[in-house]
């Protein structure tokens, strides 16, 4: 049975967040603090080993007091906030307001690159007429990243952990999807980074096909085989 529709996972399947590096240079060159780069490099180190920035490497270790706001980041706003100002804040920066400046920046457009062949993928779907959604753990909104990217109107529907208080991989954000879609689970398609998270959706018959969670520049036609789902 081929696919006629198909989910996607946002960060690390169709976009990239920027290194840690970058971001906190973007932050701290903003606010005009003076910085070397032997201190930023180590301070970016301090952020990176605490899982600070959303869509980046996971944290080591969650600290006690933050375990039950980390467990559910992405069914709500305000959880999503806490969960990763509060690992910001076990890296130590020493500048007040530093670590929600940090978690404004990650949502904002140029903080995300597409994988170089997103727009290709999402662009033949589109022609073919098979439908598309983003399925997303996630606290924000991300559609103003996608509409800065060029990216929005080859995305019919977006399906966001806490616009609807239940994350992946629980089987209703994904029947949630296949809904908006018009298509039953079995003709859809899950494609993400995360084998426990997007792996979820093969719970309803869908089909999941897993791409690497990699650097925009290491993986250059990671998306392309899904075309081939289609038939």
């Amino acid at each position: 049975m081929s696919i006629k529709g198909f989910m996607f996972d946002f960060s690390g399947t169709l976009l990239r967040v920027e290194p840690t590096e970058s971001w906190l240079r973007a932050v701290v060159s903003e606010r005009g603090i003076p910085l070397g780069e032997g201190e930023l490099t180590a301070y970016a180190e301090r952020l990176e080993r605490v899982g600070a920035l959303p869509g980046g490497i996971a944290p080591e270790r969650v600290p006690d007091h933050l375990a039950e706001v980390w467990g559910e980041r992405d069914l709500s706003a305000d959880h999503h906030r806490a969960a990763y100002t509060g690992l910001a804040r076990e890296a130590g920066l020493p500048w007040d307001g530093i670590h929600d400046a940090l978690y404004e920046r990650h949502m904002r457009p140029e903080a995300w690159a597409p994988y170089p062949d997103t727009a290709q993928v999402l662009r033949e779907l589109r022609r073919r007429g098979v439908p598309v959604a983003v399925v997303s753990n996630i606290g924000w909104d991300l559609r103003p990243v996608f509409r800065a990217h060029g990216l929005d109107g080859l995305v019919d529907v977006f399906v966001l952990s806490y616009e609807h208080g239940v994350q992946k991989p629980d089987p209703r954000l994904f029947e949630t999807a296949c809904e908006a879609l018009g298509l039953p689970p079995e003709r859809v398609a899950m494609v993400g980074d995360d084998r426990r998270a997007d792996g979820g959706a093969a719970a309803l018959g869908c089909t999941v096909h897993l791409v690497d969670h990699l650097p925009v520049e290491r993986r250059p036609a990671g998306l392309l085989p899904v075309l081939e789902l289609t038939g």
